[in-house]
């Protein structure tokens, strides 16, 4: 019999989005709910079964049509603590991110590995594909809001690095509500080396 996942209960702090139809901005507006379905959150701004690649996918040329596995970003409440603290700022929010869920209760979340899911009360699941590495944007505008201090953009990049939470895609769609709480199931373990390469004798051979 296989061993079950390793999981933990966390909670929904808050649930965000910014449509299409909303002005052009980076910053997400708190919600009570959303609905997703297997192209991310309905009516959202990342939604969609595709997107066109960018610098984060190097392997293909940029504009190319390939599946959107960022349908949605997921951050955590104690490490944007952590980022505001290293900053020097009182607070660093979640929409300022352009994040559309802040978890609570979930130990070091840009750590967990990609294929962790989230489950949520009412049927939605989602993927994790790994971790959202943070740009100047979020900077910009934590910047903005605290113009007394300079450099602040810059420093955000490694400020949060490693605590800039995740991207992630649907699996299975559903409710999600802020206040909801989360089980989060990590991926099996897996340990995989690459083969030595060959000794000359053996190419010879």
């Amino acid at each position: 019999m296989p061993t079950p996942a390793p999981s933990l209960t966390g909670h929904l702090a808050n649930v965000l989005l910014c449509t299409d139809a909303e002005p052009k901005r980076f910053v997400t507006r708190e919600v009570p709910e959303v609905t997703v379905d297997f192209a991310g959150i309905v009516g959202d701004r990342h939604a969609g079964l595709t997107r066109k690649a960018d610098v984060r996918v190097p392997w293909f040329p940029k504009g190319t049509l390939i599946r959107n596995t960022r349908q949605l970003s997921i951050v955590s409440r104690e490490e944007l603590v952590e980022v505001a603290r290293t900053l020097g700022v009182p607070h660093v929010l979640a929409s300022w991110l352009g994040a559309n869920l802040e978890l609570v209760g979930v130990p070091r979340l840009t750590h967990l590995p990609p294929g962790t899911r989230l489950f949520f009360p009412e049927e939605a699941t989602l993927v994790m594909e790994g971790e959202n590495q943070p740009c100047v944007g979020p900077g910009r505008v934590i910047e903005a809001h605290h113009p007394d201090r300079k450099g602040l953009a810059s420093r955000f990049v490694k400020a949060a690095w490693q605590k800039r939470g995740l991207v992630g895609w649907v699996e299975r769609p559903g409710l999600i509500r802020a206040g909801d709480a989360v089980r989060v199931m990590l991926p099996p373990p897996v340990t995989y080396s690459l083969p030595s390469a060959p000794s000359e004798s053996e190419e010879v051979g």
